[in-house]
């Protein structure tokens, strides 16, 4: 590889052992060069200007300008692909929100002990590498149109429809964004729960479903052994685990997220959909969004199979069209459309009834 083919990182925080640390477990891979480093948002804001990295990594608690602020302005008049790298990743207002604005992905940030450091580097290594390939002109903020409060969903929102179909949501890299619009969009009144599976760390899947709860009209919980899904309930899955839909022992439908080995534990999309098509039968609905990779298409094949209708984002929306485009070739999509048309397909699929 030549070095005009290798992807240049700008590496900003504030610590002066991250701004070391960071390119030293970068440097292993010859494919990466850093550009350079800064203290702030507002430094990192001004070196992506002239510097024009393929990539940035990014602290959120640092000062002058902070990382949210700095997203807000990079994405906006100077879009690069952000890995956020932070230890704010319990905090589900910051993650919640980074995701929200378009950063491909919110990492936790290691301690400053060496073990902890060489298991982060590979995973940051393959983020970053995968964030050079971004569709950065389909990047969009989700405008989230207010918080609810409980009065509003007590009143308007959980009448106890009943439970019909399972929309099972899958995406990888870059997908929480893309999620969180579709929620917004769709109406938690349809006789429907809906499981997602993303690529997101599952340190940060309880604290980034919460603050998710508080901006759409669905119930937003974090998926967890023996559940049993609820009509206007969205689950929150991440794809480290292997999660199935399945019957218990007094024949309620549940979450299983029992470990799995070999070929389930490395497709967990087609995992997952199977499993709903094997319950749901003709009621489930499978919907594939952004993301890298083949997983999804057994599990779009299964659901069809069962009778059930299969939805993929068109490619050309996508952030990464990789996912999509593969079920597409493979001939297991039923229906193609554009993100803002997603919520009307599946409200009117459930309302077939």
């Amino acid at each position: 590889m030549t070095d005009k083919a290798k992807i240049k990182v700008l590496v900003v925080d504030d610590a002066a052992f991250m701004r070391k640390a960071v390119p030293q477990l970068l440097a292993a891979d010859p494919g990466i060069e850093i550009a350079g480093s800064a203290k702030n948002g507002l430094e990192a804001f001004e070196k992506i200007r002239f510097l024009k990295p393929d990539v940035v990594t990014l602290d959120i608690d640092m000062p002058i300008m902070d990382g949210l602020t700095a997203v807000k302005h990079i994405m906006i008049k100077a879009p690069v692909p952000i890995v956020v790298l932070s230890s704010m990743f319990t905090d589900g207002v910051i993650t919640f929100e980074a995701l929200r604005l378009g950063v491909m992905d919110f990492l936790p940030k290691p301690s400053g002990n060496a073990p902890d450091i060489e298991k982060t580097k590979q995973h940051l290594i393959d983020r970053i590498k995968m964030a050079s390939y971004m569709e950065l002109g389909n990047v969009r903020r989700v405008r989230l149109p207010k918080k609810w409060s409980a009065k509003e969903r007590l009143e308007n929102l959980y009448r106890f429809y009943p439970l019909e179909y399972l929309i099972v949501i899958g995406t990888t890299v870059a997908g929480p964004n893309t999620v969180i619009r579709l929620l917004s969009r769709l109406s938690p009144m349809i006789p429907a729960a809906v499981i997602v599976m993303q690529d997101i760390s599952s340190e940060i899947v309880c604290a980034f479903a919460e603050q998710f709860n508080r901006h759409v009209t669905w119930r937003i919980e974090a998926a967890r052994e023996g559940l049993l899904p609820e009509q206007g309930t969205c689950y929150i899955c991440s794809n480290e685990h292997a999660v199935r839909v399945r019957l218990n022992e007094k024949g309620d439908v549940c979450l299983s997220m029992g470990d799995e080995t070999g070929y389930k534990r490395s497709n967990p999309l087609n995992l997952l959909f199977s499993s709903a098509a094997e319950i749901f039968h003709q009621n489930t609905i499978g919907v594939l969004l952004s993301g890298i990779g083949d997983d999804g298409a057994e599990g779009f094949a299964a659901i069809r199979k069962h009778g059930g209708i299969t939805l993929a984002k068109d490619t050309r929306c996508c952030v990464f069209p990789n996912l999509t485009d593969n079920a597409i070739r493979k001939g297991v999509v039923d229906i193609i459309s554009d993100d803002h048309k997603l919520a009307g397909i599946i409200e009117s699929l459930t309302a077939s009834h």
